[in-house]
């Protein structure tokens, strides 16, 4: 009678922890941008497309490859990650080993004497081994164990996330070094050109033709280019700081290719962002993962309102049997079982119930704003880098018209037939052109780093 009871008892219980889902796996809701995500992720990887080719494919320049190569073995940020990781498996481990029994050993001796005639000190010992064994009947170590995983692969991406960004930050690093070097080279050039053109007014004051006005402006706008270089020089000494950070190595004067072409990417993008772009993005999947442990903690914080049973044996090696004290010893063994029943905590089941509800709740949201934001990312790196690749030729057509109106002044001038504001002008206007070209040059660059990235790219 007593065993029907109890099995009238565990049907009813595990009729209610069904209906409470504690042992159903995590699943995405099916409307919205999270649920054409949840279609999206199993499908197969396009292994052609942008963010899943291999970095080395994108950045082919040999020394940026170097340098990413010493950022990605070196960078602390992405040991830090790493150690992130292997504390998540640590973690795994033992939420996996929460199944198995807990065993210990804990020998102990102790002698007594009576202070009577005749009496002698007494040694009692005993040699026990001792085993405890919950039984996962309602699913709190399952649970453990699913949540552990989910935060194992949620290290594991925010580790991809982490490596992309430093590929992105290097690359970005040595665009903005061999901009800053042609623009260094482009305003030493123009100041030799300039200091020319003020001893050449100052040769047609002294024939007449100019004024001491025409020479005080040349020799301002000579001062003016002289005094951008320090400023060009700084940004040099601190591009090369912000790559000895990025590689974890002494600050050094780090050489590049200044002849390199802005980086351009084909994404093959045609209107939209279709969801296979984004779901690879390794923050897309922290948040999903985050979603997924939230999940298996609520279901721990269901089953705290269920009983949990417990076997546990002993067993060992003693002198003491009941109220005798036997040599030589004798083996014993005991065996046991508890169930506790949670009927009053104060709450606190209660509460944890409820913060975990809210925690999932929040942890959904934030996985769904993620897939948002990396759609409008994606959407805004692809329309950047196309603008910008589009603005290149007519920038590069603005320079060589203007360096033509500089050297036709400049003839004109010898035959007074172009005054000296005409030429001033001229200058001005070409050293302009050169920056935005520059400019341009680094803005394509940086947009094509920046929607590789966005596509999840740094594999």
């Amino acid at each position: 009678m007593k065993y029907i009871k109890l099995a009238v008892i565990a049907v009813v219980l595990a009729t209610a922890m069904s209906s409470c889902h504690i042992y159903s796996n995590y699943s995405l809701p099916e409307e919205g941008v999270v649920g054409e995500y949840a279609q999206i992720k199993n499908e197969p990887v396009d292994s052609t497309m942008l963010g899943n080719l291999d970095w080395k494919q994108i950045f082919t320049d040999p020394t940026l490859q170097s340098y990413i190569e010493r950022a990605l073995e070196n960078n602390i940020d992405l040991q830090n990650a790493k150690l992130n990781v292997d504390i998540a498996q640590a973690q795994l481990l033992g939420a996996k080993l929460s199944y198995l029994p807990s065993l210990a050993l804990a020998p102990n001796g102790a002698g007594s004497k009576y202070f009577i005639d005749g009496a002698s000190l007494t040694w009692t010992y005993q040699l026990p081994l001792a085993a405890s064994w919950e039984i996962d009947i309602f699913g709190k170590t399952l649970n453990a164990k699913r949540k552990a995983k989910q935060s194992l692969l949620q290290s594991e991406a925010y580790r991809q996330a982490v490596r992309s960004q430093i590929i992105g930050a290097v690359a970005n690093t040595y665009y903005a070094l061999v901009t800053l070097n042609k623009q260094y080279a482009i305003f030493k050039q123009t100041a030799e050109n300039w200091r020319e053109s003020v001893e050449m007014m100052k040769q047609m004051k002294e024939a007449g033709r100019y004024n001491e006005v025409a020479v005080v402006q040349s020799q301002a706008n000579y001062c003016s280019v002289q005094a951008t270089i320090p400023a060009i020089e700084m940004s040099i000494h601190e591009a090369n700081n912000t790559m000895s950070l990025l590689l974890n190595e002494k600050m050094t004067v780090w050489p590049v290719n200044n002849e390199a072409e802005p980086l351009v990417v084909t994404a093959g993008i045609d209107g939209g962002i279709p969801m296979k772009y984004v779901a690879s993005r390794p923050d897309v999947a922290a948040a999903e993962h985050s979603f997924a442990a939230a999940y298996y903690q609520t279901n721990m914080a269901r089953s705290g309102f269920y009983p949990s049973l417990v076997l546990s044996a002993q067993g060992g090696f003693t002198n003491i049997v009941g109220d005798m004290i036997m040599n030589p010893g004798k083996w014993f063994i005991n065996l046991a079982g508890s169930l506790t029943m949670p009927l009053f905590a104060r709450g606190q089941n209660i509460q944890n119930l409820k913060v975990s509800k809210a925690a999932q709740e929040q942890a959904l949201n934030k996985f769904q704003y993620t897939v948002l934001n990396a759609c409008a990312e994606v959407s805004n790196a692809y329309v950047t880098m196309t603008k910008t690749a589009q603005q290149r030729t007519y920038y590069t057509e603005q320079v060589a018209n203007l360096a033509k109106a500089v050297e036709y002044n400049q003839d004109l001038q010898k035959y007074a037939t172009a005054t000296y504001l005409e030429v001033l002008t001229a200058q001005t206007q070409l050293l302009a052109a050169q920056q935005q070209m520059l400019n341009n040059e680094l803005a394509i660059s940086q947009a094509s780093i920046n929607l590789y990235q966005s596509l999840g790219g740094g594999r």
